[in-house]
């Protein structure tokens, strides 16, 4: 698939078929998330994937949907913060590292024709108990990764117009 087709195509999916991903699969999606980059190529980033159903379960405490705690694997994208490059003015950038970390990632899956669901809104403290985090992994970003049980729902998105400004901003 090109790529205009891929970030056209691709969307949120919230129901998985129930048959295991191959772990080449998996193992592509992880590489293209290490390929992406960082600023100052620190790669101030960890990802745990998680196959195993007891442990699945246990993540329903983080984020509680069915759909994601049981799909077959679950990644949990973390920030090292003292990895990460700081600006002169004192702004990092791990969040952001680990965004573009996660974008590749999904776009990877999605290429494979997996479904992934980024996820913010979930429990950080659960996540560090169930994985056993140490203290320096801060969990940012949860998806789930499978085949998708239905077709991929239409995107809605604000037009170019309303969130491009051209030169300075009037």
């Amino acid at each position: 698939m090109d790529f205009r087709e891929l970030v056209t195509t691709r969307a949120s999916v919230r129901r998985y078929e129930q048959r295991p991903v191959e772990e080449d699969l998996v193992r592509q999606v992880l590489e293209a998330a290490r390929l992406a980059p960082t600023a100052d190529n620190r790669q101030p980033f960890r990802l745990l994937v998680v196959t195993d159903e007891p442990t699945r379960t246990a993540m329903a405490g983080a984020y509680s949907r069915k759909w994601f705690y049981t799909a077959p694997v679950i990644i949990v994208a973390c920030a090292v913060a003292g990895e990460a490059w700081v600006r002169k003015d004192g702004v990092t950038y791990v969040e952001t590292d680990v965004a573009i970390v996660m974008d590749h990632l999904i776009l990877q899956a999605a290429d494979l024709g997996l479904g992934t669901c980024w996820i913010a809104d979930f429990h950080p403290a659960v996540v560090r108990e169930v994985l056993h985090l140490p203290p320096e992994l801060e969990p940012l970003i949860l998806t789930p990764l499978g085949y998708p049980a239905q077709p991929a729902r239409t995107k809605r998105r604000r037009s170019v117009r309303t969130l491009v400004q051209w030169g300075a901003y009037s």
